[in-house]
């Protein structure tokens, strides 16, 4: 579903994408980690052209997404996008901002796009908040709305770009169920995220990802028990084990 081949990008002189190269199939859930500033959140915006790239190319469904006079609009309406900061419209209700893509992009009637906002808000368990507006929802509620926002247009893919990290702790483990959810359906995703107990879980494949490039592609299994590139094996350490950081030599000691 999804082919990057020696994708670059730049922002001025700093080299945010280098190289990057990988596939992703059809109902697969790849989750794609790193230390901050990896190039992690670029890269996941490549993917529907959030982002621009310089060199290198993107096939999504078997189209390069980059071709000149390609539809960007049509790309988008066929991919899901979760934000960190939910972007919801702040003076529309969660049924009204789940129901504006199904509007204005696939031409629904209203009543249909009504139907099947609280059809997907009831999916992501807030049938009591339908008509809420976000400034009355929790966190983790907004994050679902956005959730189902996303699957308003029946995309083959979503993208999470770390979708928790806004979130207070006690409100993570909410969205991640629905993200859980969505994963068990059969649903094609790419989870930027620190969550390494949702990704040892719930992912197919591990990206970890340094310095704009894709250093360790592996089972969720391997990737956790041992991990072979020495920035994952810190990583890992860090992350997993602060209390022995700077005392394991690599992540399979400090986790043992």
């Amino acid at each position: 579903m999804i082919d990057l081949q020696h994708v670059n990008k730049w922002y001025g002189q700093y080299h945010a994408l280098d190289n990057v190269t990988g596939q992703i199939k059809k109902g697969e859930v790849v989750v794609v980690c790193g230390p901050s500033g990896s190039g992690k959140s670029t890269m996941i915006r490549t993917l529907n052209r959030l982002e621009t790239i310089q060199s290198g190319r993107i096939f999504v469904n078997g189209e390069d997404i980059y071709s000149p006079g390609h539809d960007v609009n049509k790309l988008r309406a066929g991919i899901g996008f979760v934000f960190q900061q939910f972007n919801l419209f702040p003076h529309l209700s969660a049924r009204e901002n789940v129901m504006l893509s199904p509007l204005k992009v696939a031409g629904m009637s209203k009543a249909e796009a009504s139907d099947l906002a609280a059809e997907l808000l009831t999916k992501v368990g807030l049938e009591h908040r339908i008509d809420a507006m976000p400034a009355q929802l929790s966190g983790g509620q907004q994050q679902r709305v956005a959730i189902a926002r996303a699957l308003a247009q029946k995309p083959p893919l979503i993208l999470f770009d770390e979708p928790t990290s806004a979130l207070d702790p006690e409100m993570v483990g909410e969205v991640l169920s629905v993200m859980k959810q969505l994963a068990s359906e059969g649903m094609t995703m790419v989870v930027v995220t620190h969550e390494m107990g949702f990704a040892q879980e719930v992912a197919d494949r591990i990206w970890f990802m340094d310095a704009g490039k894709i250093l360790e592609e592996a089972l969720p299994r391997d990737f956790f028990s041992a991990p072979k590139h020495p920035r994952a094996q810190r990583f890992l350490a860090d992350i997993l084990s602060p209390k022995m950081v700077g005392h394991a030599p690599d992540a399979a000691e400090a986790l043992a």
